[in-house]
């Protein structure tokens, strides 16, 4: 049996991955954390991709590093002989909105319709983490996680279902390393919503990584892989599932610290 998440992989030698093409996917929080990379390996793979986040100017810088990959990678291929005219990749828009307020979200999935006509899967990310132990996270701290992660989830539901019932959904969900009591209502939360999305007839998965970001694409790519892999066309029956992702470790030292270590300097092991 094929491993859909191994097949996301294109090697260079092979014919440029388009197995997402035609597909229009939003990724919330697309300019930082796992948004980057999730945002990245989705327009490789030929979809077109919504970037959605706060910071204007982050999202309009990550837009271009994804066009100028689209266009690396076409280039590739085509010196190598196994690409024709069509470009490699989908595009890159960026739009401002702030996802845990509804109205924000709703102006977004306006303008992604009005842009594209369409809009098939979102990605969002519900993985914000607290900076305090749950002793000592204060009320606002707490309505804050709920808001970025609960409440803002249930919300694009709530408005996927109204407006675009087709369009699935996956949720980035909580880091599985967080720990504290606070972090148990936010995952059962949103096992919840999902486990019963088809009482309402969605399409929606929730995807567990096993740790926080590392800021290195091989290191945080096995949970790109496995969100490519929900957004295929032909997985599309697949639905109220919950996926714990094993993350590779992030070395204590990786190789850009050790090189600027200077002569002499020692560093402790990991």
């Amino acid at each position: 049996m094929s491993n859909p998440l191994a097949a996301s992989q294109t090697p260079a030698s092979q014919p440029p991955d388009r197995r997402l093409q035609g597909q229009v996917i939003a990724v919330t929080g697309a300019d930082q954390g796992y948004g980057r990379i999730i945002s990245s390996a989705l327009a490789l793979a030929g979809a077109d991709v919504v970037l959605i986040g706060v910071n204007t100017e982050s999202l309009a810088a990550h837009a271009s590093s994804i066009e100028s990959s689209t266009v690396r990678a076409s280039a590739g291929q085509r010196e190598r002989g196994v690409l024709g005219t069509e470009p490699q990749g989908g595009t890159a828009i960026p739009i401002k909105a702030d996802v845990g307020v509804p109205l924000d979200w709703r102006s977004a999935q306006t303008r992604i319709l009005e842009i594209f006509g369409v809009l098939h899967g979102v990605v969002h990310l519900a993985d914000k983490r607290a900076h305090s132990t749950f002793t000592l996270l204060s009320e606002n701290e707490w309505m804050d996680l709920f808001n970025c992660n609960v409440k803002s989830s249930v919300a694009i539901a709530q408005l996927a279902r109204r407006n675009m019932p087709d369009t699935w959904l996956t949720i980035i969900g909580p880091h599985l390393d967080e720990k504290g009591l606070h972090v148990s209502p936010q995952r059962g939360a949103l096992k919840g919503l999902v486990e019963q999305a088809h009482t309402e007839e969605l399409r929606a998965n929730l995807v567990l990584p096993g740790r926080a970001p590392s800021g290195e694409e091989a290191l945080d790519r096995p949970l790109a892989e496995a969100v490519l892999a929900l957004a295929l066309p032909e997985l599309r029956h697949l639905q109220g599932n919950i996926l714990r992702v094993p993350m590779p470790p992030v070395p204590s030292v990786r190789g850009s610290d050790v090189n600027s270590l200077q002569p002499g300097m020692e560093y402790g092991r990991g």
